[in-house]
């Protein structure tokens, strides 16, 4: 929490120091709104601070962001979100300057939202056993937004790109598409977040573009992506299988049968690609395992150290 303590104003570093340990520990998201009380996530629940933020606040954030140079972020302007280090994200709100029907930049910046990045190491050991069978399986995550799809994500690339010597399971080379700075949450093209030593990322790259792209480039053996969901993203998925390229993604939805009514994603469903459904919710805590299935939809049962069907 050391780097988003660097940037925040005073003021509002004042206000979320003296919050009670157990609340900074299980906090997901500090919002920073113009004229509006400062408010929290955390452990899924909102909170809101006895503080009003001021324009003051505003312009001292932004220049902690910028380096007090927003030139230095014109692209991350564009997008919309800046990472910092530690690989936590900054998304921002406020006039957007649009050229040729495309957004150029974002200016007069009245909202943060403060993403706290916390990586937990082994959350997906548990699917191992269901995912690998010689080989890595190919395999879809599905849930809602704040599911804790992404942290699973990340533990299943490390444990690729790591290898497990305990289950006979050697390192892979792992390529990453890292559209919005989630995964890796790169800095300067560095990964923040513990990935393994086998791991090439392409950072703020298009989905799509990125896939192949890592396909031409780094031969990966093992391909990870976040949030398909375009028809171009579909076109890529296509063709990575084809490569004979593992896919570990993740999608936006409930449940397997909740994404088989989209139809950018039934195309791939239609195809038979994916061996594993991973169905995750909140639970009790993000990136809790609801339900694995196979390539069938048949339900599979979660062992301690063997996969049960």
């Amino acid at each position: 929490m050391d780097s988003v303590f660097s940037i925040l104003p005073r003021n509002i570093g004042d206000q979320l120091r003296v919050l009670p340990e157990a609340v900074q520990d299980c906090m997901e998201e500090i919002r920073v709104r113009i004229a509006r009380p400062l408010e929290i996530m955390a452990g899924g629940e909102p909170h809101f601070l006895p503080y009003v933020v001021t324009y003051e606040d505003s312009d001292q954030l932004l220049n902690a962001l910028s380096q007090f140079s927003l030139y230095t972020i014109e692209e991350e302007l564009r997008r919309g979100y800046v990472t910092i280090e530690g690989g936590h994200r900054v998304g921002l709100a406020g006039k957007v300057v649009l050229e040729n029907s495309s957004v150029k930049a974002i200016r007069d910046i009245s909202s943060f939202n403060i993403r706290i990045a916390r990586q937990k190491i082994g959350a997906a050991e548990r699917l191992v056993p269901l995912l690998f069978d010689g080989s890595w399986k190919h395999t879809l995550l599905i849930g809602a937004p704040q599911t804790g799809k992404t942290t699973l994500l990340r533990d299943i690339a490390r444990i690729v790109s790591s290898g497990m010597d305990s289950k006979g399971i050697g390192s892979r080379k792992v390529g990453i598409v890292d559209e919005r700075s989630e995964i890796a949450g790169c800095v300067r093209g560095i990964p923040q977040l513990e990935l393994g030593p086998r791991v090439d990322i392409l950072d703020s790259c298009p989905k799509a573009e990125g896939m192949m792209m890592l396909i031409r480039s780094m031969s990966p053996d093992v391909l990870v992506v976040d949030e398909i969901g375009r028809k171009e993203d579909t076109e890529a998925v296509l063709e990575a299988a084809n490569a004979g390229i593992k896919l570990i993604i993740t999608t936006h939805g409930n449940s397997l049968e909740e994404i088989r009514k989209r139809p950018i994603i039934q195309r791939i469903l239609d195809e038979h690609i994916f061996e594993r459904f991973v169905e995750v919710t909140r639970g009790a805590a993000p990136g809790t395992i609801s339900t694995v299935r196979d390539a069938s939809g048949k339900e599979l049962r979660l062992g301690t150290g063997a996969a049960y069907v």
